[in-house]
């Protein structure tokens, strides 16, 4: 792991910052190309991709603070401010609502633009785990003895810390306490690769799917059920069911983006089958 890549002056690079922009980066440019393809305003899609990002780390912190909140009222300017500790579907649902409100002010169909935005974000959100992969953040799995199993020793958050609250892990090891040199699920590189195929999906899909909003509905239904998948790898408090809440905002996400997709397709078919006036 290499939280810190190198030092300019007195200005450290991290791994997670680094690839934050080139995340961003990706993203603008793929939705100012379908943004230009679509004959809509190429300015509007830096704005739409900045504010995803800033909402999107607001967001994805402040859904992390209501979930340790005891944590976050006995350290709230540490918790407040660690760069670590962000949680997407905060961000993604934040980033929805601002995005929304500002499409409409311009006057452009919200579901137009979801769809322009449907590629990038699920290959910007990739990107942004191998970030969390470089910083050791915790995101990682399981410790596991698959030959990729991944040492995060050098990590922000090294296993001895991420898996202390957990006894069904600490109880196999002496002393009760994980090594931190242990190798571990890779569950960011799982992410990555799972939201590379997502987004080469999406991308051979963006001209041929209508009516507008069901490309956005296919990336809701990828992206949960890319994270429900995952976060069996990963511990995480659970809730009802044995599921993490992670899991059950994925679920969330699937019956939405379904429920989407069949109420679009049937307004395409009632749409063409309903007779045209001679």
């Amino acid at each position: 792991m290499c939280p810190k890549l190198f030092q300019i002056g007195p200005f450290p690079i991290y791994s997670f910052g680094l690839m934050l922009a080139i995340a961003f980066l990706v993203a603008s440019y793929l939705l100012t190309e379908d943004f230009k393809r679509r004959k809509l305003n190429p300015e509007i899609a830096s704005t739409v991709t900045f504010l995803a990002l800033v909402l999107g780390i607001v967001g994805s912190k402040l859904m992390h603070l209501v979930e340790n909140l005891s944590a976050f009222v006995a350290n709230p300017l540490q918790m407040a401010f660690s760069p670590g500790g962000l949680t997407f579907h905060g961000g993604l649902i934040l980033a929805i609502i601002g995005i929304y409100i500002y499409v409409r002010q311009k006057g452009i169909p919200f579901l137009v633009v979801a769809d322009a935005a449907a590629p990038s974000l699920m290959l910007a959100y990739g990107i942004g785990r191998i970030g969390c992969h470089l910083a050791g953040d915790g995101d990682y799995g399981f410790p596991t003895s698959l030959p990729w199993g991944t040492d995060y020793s050098k990590g922000t958050y090294p296993p001895s810390i991420a898996f202390r609250d957990f006894p069904e892990i600490t109880s196999q090891y002496p002393g009760g306490i994980v090594p931190d040199n242990v190798l571990c699920h890779p569950t960011p590189v799982y992410e990555f690769i799972a939201c590379a195929i997502g987004f080469w999906i999406l991308w051979r899909l963006r001209v041929k799917l209508q009516p507008a909003g069901k490309l956005f509905m296919l990336y809701l239904i990828f992206a949960g059920f890319e994270r429900l998948a995952v976060e069996f790898l990963r511990l995480n408090p659970r809730l009802w069911l044995d599921l993490s809440q992670a899991q059950w905002i994925s679920i969330g996400l699937i019956v939405a983006g379904t429920v989407g997709w069949f109420r679009l397709g049937q307004k395409r078919l009632s749409t063409t089958s309903s007779p045209r006036a001679d």
